[in-house]
This record gives C-alpha cells, sequence and structure tokens, in this order.
C-alpha cells in the first residue's frame, strides 16, 4: 500500500516530467538529425497542361510535341510544412524570447487547450536538380535528377498533459509517440505512350541514392495512476541508418546503465545505400467532356548499408505493488526510482547491419470535366493518398482551371484531408523557349515574426523551364 504522502507524490510527478522531456528531447533530436523532406508533389498542377512536371504525379502524363530543358536547381522546387497542430501551440513569446510549450511559464491550460489527441508535424522538400523531356520512341520521355526528403513526428496529446499537469488518477497513452526522416537522391527515366484514341500509360523508372533515414518508435507505453498503485510500461526503439551516425550516451550512477542521451554525426558519409522504385500511371479518355487517371508513385525501396538501434530492450514495467513505501523510510522509494528511468533509458546496440525500408508510396485519382461550351475551363477532382505507415495521409481536392491564351493558365483549387482544409492555386506562363510558373497548394495564413504560417501548414511551389 502506497502512503500517500505530499513527498512521494511530488517526487514521482518530478520525476515523470524528467522522463517525458527526456523522451522527447531524444525523439526530436533524432529525427532532426535526417530532417529534409515528406517528398510531395504538387497537386495544384495535376490537371494543368502547361505543367510540365504532371508526369511526377502520374507517369502517363506526357507534353507532346514539347520538349523542355530544366534551369538547373529551378526546374521545379517543391517546399512545404503540414501538420495537425499549429505553431503557435508549440512555440510561445515569454519576456521577449521564444519557448516551447514546456516552459514552466506557459500554463496548463494555454499549453493544452486546442490541442489535437494525436498530433503530426511534418518537413517537405523536393528540388529537380536537372530535367529534360523530348518526344520520341513513339511517345514522350523525361530524365530527371532530384534530391528528396521526409520528415515527420507524431505527438500524443497525453504526453503535453503529463508533463504539463503532473499526476493525475488516470491512464496515459503515449504509444502516438514517433518520428521518421528520410533523404535521398533520385534519377529518373519516364516514358508515356498513347495505346488508342482513349487511353494512354506511362511508367517511370527510379534509381534511389540514399542520404540517410531516421525512425523512432513507441510500440507500447501506458503510465497506469490508480488511487493506490501506479504502474507504467514502455516498448520502444530507434533506427539510425547514417553514415558517420552515432548515439550519445550518459550514465546512470543509480542503476549503473549507460543510456542513450542524442545523438551525433562524424566522417558523414553523403551515400548510404541504394534502392529502386517505379511510379505507373494510366489516363483514359471517355469523350470530349471527361478524362478519368489513376497513378501509383513511390513503389519502391532503399536498402541502407548500417542501422544503429537503440532500443528498451522489449517491454520493461515497473509497478508500486512491488515494493513497500513508508514515510520514515526512503529507502524503497529510491529504488522505484532507479527502476523507473528503465521505462525512458535506451540501451546503444550500435551497428546491427544493414536495413531496408520504403520511400513512402503515392495512389492518385482523377476526374476532369471539360465545360462543353467553353473547353478551355475544366472542372476537376482528386484524392491523393500516402501510405507511410502511420504518418500516412490522403486528401481530396476541388479544382478549376482555365487557359484563357495559350501562352498562359491559371488554376484555384480547394482540399480537405488529414492536415484540415487548404487553399491552393498555381499561375503558370509558357512561352516558346520560356516556362515560369509559380504556385502552392496551401495559401498560409497569418505568418509569426520568422515568417513561418502559424497553422503548420504550408505549401511553395516554382520553376523556370525552357520549352523547345
Amino acid at each position: 500500500m502506497i502512503q500517500h504522502t505530499d513527498y512521494f507524490t511530488l517526487s514521482l510527478s518530478e520525476i515523470m516530467k524528467h522522463n517525458i522531456t527526456h523522451w522527447l528531447m531524444v525523439t526530436l533530436a533524432t529525427v532532426s538529425t535526417a530532417m529534409g523532406v515528406n517528398a510531395q508533389n504538387l497537386q495544384s498542377g495535376y490537371f494543368d497542361d502547361n505543367y510540365l512536371y504532371r508526369f511526377q504525379a502520374n507517369p502517363a502524363f506526357g507534353n507532346e510535341g514539347h520538349g523542355f530543358v530544366a534551369m538547373p536547381g529551378l526546374g521545379n522546387l517543391n517546399l512545404g510544412t503540414d501538420g495537425t497542430v499549429g505553431l503557435n501551440k508549440i512555440f510561445y513569446n515569454v519576456n521577449g524570447e521564444t519557448t516551447t510549450l514546456l516552459n514552466p511559464h506557459i500554463s496548463s491550460s494555454e499549453a493544452l487547450d486546442g490541442l489535437r489527441d494525436h498530433m503530426r508535424l511534418g518537413v517537405d522538400l523536393r528540388e529537380t536538380v536537372l530535367a529534360f523531356g523530348f518526344s520520341g520512341m513513339k511517345g514522350y520521355n523525361t530524365v530527371s535528377i532530384s534530391a528528396r526528403s521526409s520528415a515527420s513526428i507524431g505527438l500524443p496529446k497525453s504526453i503535453i498533459r503529463l508533463a504539463k499537469q503532473g499526476l493525475a488518477n488516470e491512464t496515459y497513452d503515449l504509444s502516438d509517440l514517433g518520428a521518421t526522416g528520410r533523404a535521398w537522391a533520385e534519377v529518373a527515366l519516364n516514358h508515356s505512350h498513347q495505346i488508342n484514341s482513349h487511353l494512354r500509360i506511362g511508367a517511370t523508372l527510379k534509381v534511389l541514392v540514399g542520404v540517410g533515414a531516421v525512425d523512432a518508435t513507441v510500440n507500447t507505453a501506458n503510465i497506469h495512476l490508480y488511487q493506490d498503485q501506479y504502474i507504467g510500461e514502455v516498448n520502444a526503439e530507434m533506427y539510425a541508418s547514417i553514415g558517420g551516425f552515432a548515439w550519445k550516451t550518459d550514465h546512470n550512477d543509480n542503476t549503473r546503465r549507460d543510456y542513450v542521451n542524442g545523438a551525433n554525426i562524424d566522417d558523414f558519409s553523403p551515400v548510404n545505400g541504394f534502392g529502386g522504385a517505379v511510379d505507373l500511371g494510366a489516363v483514359y479518355t471517355l469523350n470530349p467532356d471527361w478524362e478519368f487517371s489513376l497513378a501509383f508513385t513511390d513503389l519502391g525501396f532503399i536498402k541502407w548499408k548500417n542501422n544503429v538501434t537503440a532500443t528498451t530492450n522489449g517491454l520493461q514495467s515497473v509497478s508500486t505493488d512491488s515494493f513497500s513505501f513508508n514515510v520514515d523510510n526512503n529507502d524503497s522509494f529510491d529504488k522505484f526510482k532507479d527502476n523507473l528511468s528503465m521505462l525512458y533509458e535506451l540501451e546503444d546496440k550500435g551497428d546491427t547491419g544493414s536495413r531496408m525500408t520504403g520511400i513512402g508510396a503515392t495512389m492518385t485519382a482523377g476526374a476532369q470535366y471539360s465545360l462543353p461550351v467553353y473547353r478551355r475551363l475544366k472542372f476537376s477532382l482528386m484524392n491523393t493518398t500516402r501510405i507511410n505507415g502511420d504518418f500516412s495521409w490522403t486528401e481530396f481536392r476541388l479544382s478549376a482551371n482555365i487557359e484563357p491564351v495559350k501562352i498562359l493558365s491559371l488554376g484555384v483549387n480547394a482540399g480537405m484531408g488529414t492536415f484540415g482544409a487548404s487553399f491552393g492555386g498555381i499561375f503558370n506562363f509558357k512561352a516558346p523557349g520560356f516556362n515560369l510558373f509559380v504556385a502552392t497548394d496551401c495559401i498560409p495564413g497569418k505568418l509569426a515574426k520568422q515568417y513561418a504560417p502559424l497553422n503548420s501548414n504550408l505549401n511553395v511551389n516554382l520553376g523556370i523551364n525552357f520549352p523547345f
């Protein structure tokens, strides 16, 4: 039976706050090591006939009769962030300085108000380094070299509530804590082919060069706080595949254990794995009014050279049932604190060999209607679903595109999905010898002083190309 003294309750509360803060810091440090880019295609350009990079979302799309060469590094640059929690709910201004919601000067009610039970944040980047397209082999062909990356972190509201409020008699499920990051270079060869007057198909073959990958997974994390019993259990693991990567460790004098307390990189190597992927797509023209399309992209994997691992070594658990507490003797409580440390202390397992990961497959389905009285105006509906484990997402988007003159096309759209509502658009100028497009899938709302969107969703896409 636990003697509910102020000492016991307050001490255990401080231990749990420390442990939760440690988990947050290690997870954030791990994913930030490989932070770069969910490498996403521009959805606002999917139905724009003048958008030269439609083949990246559906390899069946082509630019028959119009070859192009991209400006190196600026042919197609896509940068974005996405999330289910606004940055204004994570970062605060205290006495003129930027801090996080874990700052003790931020009240619990202020920090928890408006947070979802399951929160996600991601940073996306895709840059086409070199690209060119041309007609040939009875179809349309493109060759491109791109830099891609993706990084996301998942946070349960329970972990913030526990860190801010301390202990209460209830159960905390922290299993949604996790992170993933990928970075790789891609060489892609695409060919689209007209089968008949109705059907066009396409495929892209990709060679992938892995730069780095990080995954942090909390398989189980529960804290049960009852009237006279405390039970904690955790099963977690972290994997890093980056050249020169190593875990930082610290020593716990009480448990006489070394545990992971961060990460660093020495002698970084930009090539740390190889792989391959394919894109498959089809476009079916039913009649002059209706066109349907379907594509599956990034169907592939990367085999990484190394796998630096840290783990709790399976399910670790601790319960007050195993100890007898007495207000006059703190020895049992000290032992309990030491056992509690095992819930979050990851053991450095070193390099356990190679591993294989996917890059996140995407399915895109679209339907387009051309207005019979004015064919230059088209209305469209599409669904995009990214299959990426715990960080999968889906979105539906309704678009309107118009091409008032041959050299200019414009589009507006609205989307709804995992990350909430969004509004986008595209401006595309395509004249002989020069093409400029500026687009976004998510027009930002209010911005912070650092120009970051307060709702955590932002997408910017621009490109300069030279058609011929």
